[in-house]
Order: C-alpha cells, then sequence, then structure tokens
C-alpha cells in the first residue's frame, strides 16, 4: 500500500509540474498555433493517462495474490460508455488538429497568390547544400545565401522549392516547416511576433551535405527590415552597374 501511495503522488506531482509549467513564448504566429494546439491535446491526454494508469495500479495491487482468478463478466453500459467517450476524445482531437493544419500559417496554401504589397520570398535548396533566398514584389532584385531577414509584425509569405532533390525548411522557434520539392512550389505563411535570430535547417537527408544545410532566420523591426532591403538593393544596383561596365570595355 505504501509503494501504491508512492506511485500516485509521484504521478499527480508530475501533473502539476506539467500544467503549472510555463511554456516558451511563441516567436510567430504559426508557433503560437502549434503551442496552444499541443496544449490542448496534453490537457485531455493526462486525465486519461492518469484515469488509465490508475485502474491498472488498482486492479495491480487489489488482485495481486488471487490464486483463483475469474473471468470478467459482461457489461454492457461499460462497453457503450467507453465507446462513446473514446468517439468524443478522438472527435475533438481530429477537429482541433485540423482546425490548425488547415490554417494557412501552419501547412502549405492553395494556389492562392499572395497580395502584390506583401512580403514575398523565394527559397531554394541547391545541389551545394545550400538555402538561397529571393525577395519578390517590392524588393524583386534582393538576393542572400544562408541569411533572410523578415519583418515583425507582418506576414511574410515564403515560396519553397528546390533545384534538384529534395530538401525541407524548417525553422523551429517560428513555427515554419515546409518540403522543397524540384519543380515544384509551395507556399507557406508566418506572422513573427518577437525579433531575433532563429536557427534554420534542412530537415529531410539529402546528402553529403544535409548536416551543414542550416541559415539564419532575423526578424526586425520593419524599419530595419526597409534599410537592409534599401542597402541590398543599392549593393545589387551597383553590381550590376559594374558588371554592364565591365561588359562593355570588352
Amino acid at each position: 500500500m505504501k509503494r501504491a501511495r508512492i506511485a500516485l503522488i509521484t504521478v499527480w506531482t508530475g501533473t502539476l509540474l506539467l500544467l503549472l509549467a510555463q511554456p516558451v513564448s511563441a516567436a510567430s504566429t504559426s508557433a503560437e498555433l502549434i503551442s496552444d494546439l499541443n496544449e490542448r491535446l496534453i490537457i485531455v491526454a493526462l486525465p486519461i493517462t492518469l484515469l488509465v494508469e490508475g485502474i491498472l495500479i488498482y486492479a495491480v495491487l487489489k488482485f495481486r495474490n488471487n490464486d483463483d482468478p475469474k473471468p470478467t463478466e459482461e457489461n454492457r453500459r461499460l462497453e457503450i460508455t467507453w465507446t462513446i467517450a473514446t468517439a468524443i476524445v478522438l472527435l475533438f482531437v481530429g477537429f482541433a488538429a485540423f482546425e490548425v493544419m488547415a490554417d494557412p500559417q501552419v501547412s502549405s496554401m492553395a494556389d492562392d497568390e499572395p497580395p502584390e504589397d506583401a512580403v514575398v520570398i523565394e527559397i531554394e535548396g541547391d545541389d551545394a547544400w545550400q538555402w538561397h533566398f529571393e525577395y519578390q514584389n517590392e524588393y524583386e532584385g534582393v538576393e542572400m545565401t544562408n541569411e533572410m531577414y523578415i519583418p515583425k509584425d507582418q506576414e511574410v509569405y515564403m515560396q519553397v522549392t528546390a533545384e534538384n532533390w529534395l530538401h525541407m525548411v524548417h525553422i523551429p522557434d517560428l513555427g515554419v516547416k515546409q518540403q522543397a520539392q524540384p519543380g515544384v512550389v509551395h507556399t507557406v505563411s508566418t506572422t513573427p511576433t518577437e525579433t531575433g535570430s532563429y536557427q534554420g535547417y534542412c530537415t529531410e537527408y539529402c546528402g553529403a551535405g544535409h548536416s551543414g544545410m542550416l541559415f539564419e532566420t532575423h526578424v526586425v523591426t520593419e524599419e530595419e527590415f526597409d534599410e537592409t532591403m534599401e542597402e541590398q538593393l543599392a549593393e545589387a544596383e551597383e553590381e550590376e552597374n559594374g558588371d554592364e561596365a565591365n561588359g562593355n570595355d570588352e
């Protein structure tokens, strides 16, 4: 009996710690949606886990010395009850998961085009195990390698593709994850809510350089973002003018 009490106290203590623990603040709307879904599923899973474990511990302790076990008798009320309860839980989990997974800030968007004034970035994984970022619309001409700047509190659209084989864009802190397929463009969106630098990875094995296929995502204020884009556009224009001058000299 003492062991049973210790086990129950341990289970309840662990449950309370999980409920009281403060999750890491989400850095984007995508991450917030995913975090909220996890919390809702944990709230549902914990009581079920405690109920099942409690019944298991009770049965083990009560019948551990039973030398003449009897088969359980049919109980239709119990069977109907747990069937209905299971159906309700599955419906809740399915609806909650669909509600999040169908959100364009979590899963790939349909064929809808991003707004003309939106921040749109084409992301391509190449055969040299690098990530290339090409900005569109207002900032067309800005190109970066293994580094991306996006503005805080503004929706960003990422058009993900690959050169010749599969890759996977994953920015855990921003809740962004999308497969990069050759010849196919998948569009995902997110709205960053916290400034900072966030590590991005390729999370689909793509060959010898897979482990080094990393990039940095810098979330900056709108003012800093505009300044960075203007500097990049100026540099791109200087390079273009230099190339044209060299071509004329030849």
